[in-house]
């Protein structure tokens, strides 16, 4: 009778919350089927968040190990990147990646594997090779991005196809992209992002794989994307796509100021809409002045995670600072604010809330399709358009493609009134939101669609002995 040792998976993730939790969650799903699990994280972080929930997560699951990759300073920053702290963090990482070598090397016992976030991919494939590691990427977007990621190389050649007058992407095989829908930074071929694309995705063909928080279900309405990328190989230089979603969230029990439960437990059943626009994400002032005109006009209670700042470390008003006197006094008992970061997956699990107004992240995708949760969309920036077209493709969200793309445009709030109702009022929108959960929940019980996919992965990784 043969038996077979436990993997040792490295999780290597990259900047920023959207881009940590998905990493930890696999990390824990991993402990959990019993490899043996080692978290690398880039020190310092660029947010409070990051390190807080690093420190909480370690706490609550002292069976998985962690290495910190301490970042080297004084490295020339691009004349090209903007201010933004988080693609700083991204290139940073990169620059620092030949310090994983000694940390991978002298482990004990050996790593088995590499997963590794999208972002850093390419500088992480010489050391996984030198060590003789295989490495599957991790994807913290959806396939419709890792698609375009992977052909944006190509693309860029094509100075015909991709303009200023051009209105859409046409990768061979697959659905055709509106050029409006592409994260903005894409359209600057001097942005540091756009760098940190291209160079990543021409790494892509070095791995085994790409997991992918999706499953089968939520990719079919995409004129069967993931089918065409696996089987057709309509985008040659990619691996296969290896959908293991939804991941699912583990527990860390809740510390500090978590007065926003005790909240939703007194409110109705499906009767409070959220709105968030996650850890990235600062919502201008003005625009702030029309969302409460809007949620005063729909009367819905609302849970509300107000957000002025790109990094919470700049985060320093208070709630009485940002909101106006006339809505705090008039909506204080039908809503309630919440500054700092939250458990977003805790907030969509509670029975009292019926809708979701988000900026589209692929983690609220898959944490709304994970609750059955209706969705407002509303993209601010990056995949998120295209992950908007997937959660209306699906029927569990709404999308108003007319409202400013970016944070500089000003959405009126007789508009945000509207569509707040209809997202809390439609009984079409709520069923599609219930079948998606069957069919997420479906995919991840013990022989679904995404649980044979891993099983699979954790197999080929397994060694005899």
């Amino acid at each position: 009778m043969s038996t077979t040792q436990s993997p040792h998976i490295a999780l290597f993730p990259s900047a920023g919350m959207g881009h940590l939790m998905p990493l930890l969650r696999l990390a824990a799903m991993l402990a959990k089927r019993n490899c043996i699990v080692t978290v690398i994280t880039a020190h310092p972080t660029v947010s409070t968040a990051e390190s807080d929930h690093i420190a909480s997560f370690l706490r609550h699951n002292p069976e998985i190990n962690h290495l910190k990759l301490h970042l080297t300073r004084g490295f020339q920053i691009p004349d090209s990147a903007d201010a933004d702290p988080f693609f700083l963090q991204f290139h940073l990482i990169n620059q620092s990646i030949h310090l994983l070598h000694p940390l991978l090397s002298s482990s004990s016992p050996p790593f088995s594997a590499m997963f590794v976030d999208m972002f850093l991919v390419a500088k992480t494939v010489p050391i996984a090779k030198d060590l003789h590691l295989p490495i599957y990427v991790v994807s913290t977007s959806s396939v419709e991005f890792v698609s375009l990621m992977a052909y944006f190389p190509v693309i860029q050649l094509k100075s015909t196809e991709f303009n200023n007058a051009s209105t859409e992407i046409k990768i061979p095989r697959l659905p055709p992209m509106a050029v409006s829908s592409l994260p903005p930074a894409l359209l600057d071929p001097s942005h540091l992002f756009t760098s940190i694309i291209i160079m990543n995705s021409q790494a892509l063909s070095e791995a085994e794989g790409i997991l992918m928080n999706t499953f089968e279900f939520l990719q079919q309405f995409q004129a069967s994307t993931l089918g065409t990328l696996n089987k057709e190989r309509a985008v040659a230089s990619l691996p296969p796509i290896l959908p293991i979603g939804p991941l699912e969230p583990y527990h860390i029990p809740p510390d500090g100021d978590h007065h926003y439960l005790s909240w939703l437990e007194n409110q109705p059943s499906e009767s409070v809409v959220y709105i968030s626009f996650e850890s990235r994400t600062a919502m201008s002032w003005d625009q702030v002045r029309e969302l409460e005109k809007g949620l005063e006009k729909a009367g819905w209670r609302f849970c509300w995670n107000l957000k002025t700042s790109k990094v919470d470390k700049d985060d320093h008003e208070g709630e009485k600072d940002i909101l106006s006197d006339f809505f705090v006094e008039r909506t204080k008992n039908k809503g309630v604010i919440i500054r700092g970061w939250a458990d977003q997956q805790e907030i969509l699990l509670h029975p009292a809330i019926g809708g979701f107004v988000s900026h589209c992240g692929w983690n609220s995708v898959t944490e709304a399709a994970w609750q059955g949760v209706p969705v407002l969309a509303w993209p601010q920036h990056g995949d998120q358009r295209l992950n908007a077209k997937v959660v209306e493709d699906a029927g569990f969200g709404l999308w108003e493609r007319d409202w400013d793309w970016g944070v500089d445009g000003i959405v009126k709030g007789e508009e945000i009134e509207r569509k707040i109702v209809e997202l809390m009022t439609d009984e079409k929108l709520r069923e599609g939101a219930k079948k998606v959960r069957e069919e997420a929940w479906k995919a991840v019980e013990s022989g679904g669609s995404s649980d044979r996919v891993i099983r699979d992965v954790i197999n080929s990784l397994s060694l005899p002995f």
